[in-house]
């Protein structure tokens, strides 16, 4: 399906990242595998990748510094020459009560998943337009769209910040670059499982109309349809992947 085409995933090295670089190598896609501080998963992703006979690079960069973003588009210039799908995943949750955020921890929050997706976005378009084709997906979240939770409102604001950025780029990228975004609900990821106690995950889970949380593996295989030439006639959607919930 991918042949020849490159994938960055940023914060791929666990979760939701890692099962879109995998799913997109078992499409023979090749792929960047983006990390800030998971160095063996990282390389453990990679792994699993090259099962799939694909090119894998794996590249340490904290997105949110707009020094290393650069440098790590220059590392994928000079090893690939391109990049044709950008699927902005690496985020952060610094979950408090709201009488305990800080000013410190709202901005983290918002320069890792909100400056950050806008950052490797400008600068992997530019690669895009210059080959006048692309792909970008950015993994925004239901919580971003009317799923309150005032412990992570930091959280929350940043996700519909993404949502917002990825209008106003699928209109400025058109014709050549197709812009959407993936909000998924309730994702079964090592962290959530880990920061929940059960009670919470039965309550949640007895939410969904599907009664399941989903898993990483869901939504690489929607990632996978909106990164492919499936959904050439797919742009500017925000694409909730929950479930069905109330």
């Amino acid at each position: 399906m991918f042949k020849n085409k490159f994938a960055l995933i940023t914060g791929s090295s666990k979760g939701i990242g890692a099962a879109c670089a995998i799913e997109l190598a078992k499409n023979n896609c090749n792929v960047v595998i983006n990390y800030n501080n998971s160095f063996e998963e990282a390389n453990k992703v990679k792994e699993e990748c090259l099962k799939y006979n694909v090119q894998v690079l794996v590249i340490k960069a904290d997105i949110s510094k707009e020094e290393e973003v650069i440098n790590m588009v220059e590392e994928i210039k000079k090893n690939f020459g391109k990049i044709d799908i950008l699927v902005n995943n690496a985020g952060i949750a610094i979950d408090t009560l709201f009488q305990d955020k800080t000013k410190e921890n709202f901005m983290k929050t918002l320069e890792v998943n909100l400056v950050g997706t806008f950052l490797v976005s400008k600068y992997i378009s530019e690669i895009m337009l210059k080959n006048k084709y692309g792909k970008i997906i950015n993994i925004t979240s239901t919580n971003g769209i009317d799923k309150y939770f005032p412990m992570c409102l930091d959280y929350d604001a940043s996700k519909a910040g993404i949502i917002s950025l990825t209008h106003n780029l699928s209109f400025q990228l058109a014709p050549y670059v197709n812009v959407n975004a993936v909000a998924p609900g309730f994702i079964a990821t090592e962290s959530e499982l880990k920061d929940f106690d059960m009670e919470f995950l039965d309550s949640e889970t007895d939410k969904i109309f599907l009664k399941r949380l989903g898993n990483p593996e869901d939504i690489a295989h929607l990632v996978t349809f909106l990164a492919s030439d499936n959904s050439n006639y797919i742009n500017n959607e925000i694409i909730r992947i929950d479930g069905g919930t109330y």
